[in-house]
């Protein structure tokens, strides 16, 4: 099935997309959570790729790769149980991770599963943009996978202009530079950086993640954004007992808000 944009221009919709850790909190859970978020009402997913040394996470997404790895997820493991995504999921799929397990994966090797199985996009932080441009995007083209880049509040209007022009999805656009799991907290100097980056009239849309873990938090972000992205406290959710009960609630919550 062909996956379609994860951005629907003819909405005012405040899109939503669940960041969670392939092979967490069992090895074969993945999907079933990837079909349980969708039926919740979740825009887009991210599925992060576990690994060793995962440095922009905070402690509930370390931990939660530290389970998956000794679970077994491995890469490979997560190409063999994304051959029924397609079949079991239609809202787009992103895969979340570090540079160091697609590498030894191989580039092409990693682009060509990705296609293959659903895939619509990678969002990998620590590969340096102009090491993308001038080694892999051609590889990333040949294969229709788009490649997410992220923007911090250091990140300067050209080097944005740039990444606007090779983005053919969303810009992720963290909201500080902390690492994950921690609280959004939109002071001045935050909501300088959002309306900066809303005044440029970017072709690609945004979408605002790091901090966001509740309604007020999601409403917050997107009233500068497209969407956010919650992962930490949805991460939490599944190191819960009998998880699989509290996913539609969670996400209702955050969809539609109590007054």
């Amino acid at each position: 099935m062909q996956k379609e944009n994860i951005i629907n221009t003819g909405t005012d919709k405040r899109l939503l997309s669940i960041y969670y850790t392939a092979g967490y909190p069992t090895l074969d859970s993945t999907l079933d959570i990837a079909e349980q978020l969708e039926r919740s009402g979740v825009d887009f997913l991210e599925i992060g790729v576990p690994y060793s040394d995962p440095v922009a996470d905070g402690p509930v997404i370390q931990r939660s790769s530290q389970t998956a790895l000794e679970n077994g997820m491995t890469v490979q493991t997560l190409f063999d149980q994304l051959q029924e995504l397609s079949t079991r999921v239609t809202i787009p799929v992103f895969l979340m991770g570090y540079f160091n397990p697609v590498l030894q994966f191989g580039v092409e090797n990693f682009c060509k599963s990705c296609r293959e199985v659903g895939v619509t996009g990678v969002i990998i932080p620590d590969l340096p943009l102009y090491e993308y441009e001038e080694l892999y995007q051609e590889t990333f083209m040949k294969y229709g996978i788009s490649n997410v880049f992220l923007v911090t509040p250091q990140t300067s209007d050209e080097r944005i202009r740039k990444i606007d022009n090779l983005s053919n999805s969303f810009i992720y656009l963290l909201s500080s530079n902390a690492t994950t799991g921690k609280n959004l907290h939109v002071n001045n100097q935050a909501e300088l950086y959002f309306e900066r980056l809303k005044s440029m009239k970017l072709k690609s849309p945004l979408v605002i993640g790091f901090g966001i873990s509740d309604a007020k938090t999601f409403q917050k972000a997107t009233d500068y954004a497209t969407g956010a992205i919650i992962g930490t406290a949805f991460v939490n959710i599944l190191g819960q007992q009998n998880y699989q009960d509290k996913i539609e609630g969670f996400i209702n919550n955050i969809i539609f808000p109590a007054p």
